[in-house]
């Protein structure tokens, strides 16, 4: 009898827990949310995060409030939403840089983002642009190849340090087409952006908004965008894939993604994934989004944890060919 009692109390209890999960997705949210943007205010990380958490003020009637915890590439951010209840009341700004390149860099970070954080969409990505200095002889990738392999060791590139974007995607561009650029890191895109206009270095690549002004000025040359296709920013520039067969699968684009804590029920993810892919949708945040070279890009949860997975294992294959080692 005992048995049977503890049986029906199990069930019931188990019934309980479900109606309780589904009431609170139903009600989700009934009070004020918070956004967690690991980059200080003000720059395109920024203003994609408080378009979208204004988006979802609107749509939900609770204040969704965007919070900045810059610092330590990106961990404090990330702590700070796991450190929250896991209610789906924390959400997480991500970028590719602290979800994707991160880990492949440093294998010792404090949390393991495939298994402490639950993806809840892709955002936008923002296609990069390889531009090069007016006084180089090159314009387009394969005339950059062929001056590298002439002068092997001669070219440099910048980049706003070791292990940043920028860093990696030109060095994914050197493994795919077997060239030796020499990397000049520098402390900030304003530097290097400074030196890269008075020919102190060569090439870089950088965000749109970034380079398009120098470029349509001629201090700087646009010879390639790293996305897939082209951009519509920018789209008498062909992509790095379009220069040849040993480049058709090149893609370097940086891209904003939104995650919550792992232990968030799922119903109350998918909630808020069809708030932001809605919010997507709309053609005004497209054009808004454009301003910042950047192209939304909304997906299902699954979609973004298979993402995340192959850039991850995509830069520990460039790490690895570089020997990149973070000091």
């Amino acid at each position: 009898m005992k048995t049977v009692l503890r049986c029906v109390a199990a069930v019931l209890l188990a019934a309980s827990a479900s109606w309780a999960l589904a009431q609170s997705a139903q009600n989700f949210p009934n009070r004020a949310l918070r956004m967690v943007i690991h980059f200080p205010p003000g720059g395109p990380t920024d203003f994609v995060g408080r378009a979208l958490a204004q988006k979802l003020s609107e749509a939900w009637k609770q204040q969704v409030v965007v919070e900045n915890r810059p610092g330590a590439g990106g961990i404090i951010g990330v702590e700070s939403v796991l450190r929250a209840p896991p209610d789906g009341y924390s959400m997480l700004f991500g970028t590719g840089g602290s979800l994707a390149l991160a880990p492949a860099l440093n294998p010792k970070l404090p949390y393991d983002v495939f298994k402490d954080l639950a993806p809840i969409t892709l955002l936008v990505v923002n296609p990069q642009i390889l531009v090069v200095h007016p006084s180089l002889p090159v314009r387009s990738v394969n005339d950059l190849i062929k001056l590298a392999k002439a002068k092997p060791g001669q070219i440099n590139y910048g980049s706003v340090g070791p292990g940043s974007p920028q860093h990696m995607g030109m060095e994914l561009l050197k493994s795919m087409a077997g060239v030796n650029l020499v990397h000049i890191p520098y402390k900030g895109t304003a530097p290097a952006m400074t030196d890269l206009i008075s020919g102190q270095i060569s090439a870089m690549f950088n965000s749109m908004p970034s380079v398009l002004p120098h470029i349509a000025s001629g201090r700087m040359r646009g010879i390639a965008v790293g996305s897939a296709k082209r951009s519509p920013a920018a789209p008498d520039i062909p992509t790095v894939a379009e220069s040849g067969p040993a480049l058709k699968d090149f893609q370097y684009v940086t891209w904003y993604a939104m995650l919550a804590h792992a232990g968030v029920p799922k119903d109350i993810i998918a909630k808020i994934n069809g708030e932001l892919v809605k919010a997507l949708s709309e053609p005004e945040m497209a054009k808004r989004f454009s301003s910042q070279g950047a192209e939304p890009a909304p997906s299902t949860p699954e979609e973004l944890a298979k993402f995340m997975r192959k850039e991850f294992e995509d830069w520990k294959k460039v790490i690895k060919a570089a020997n990149i080692k973070l000091e």
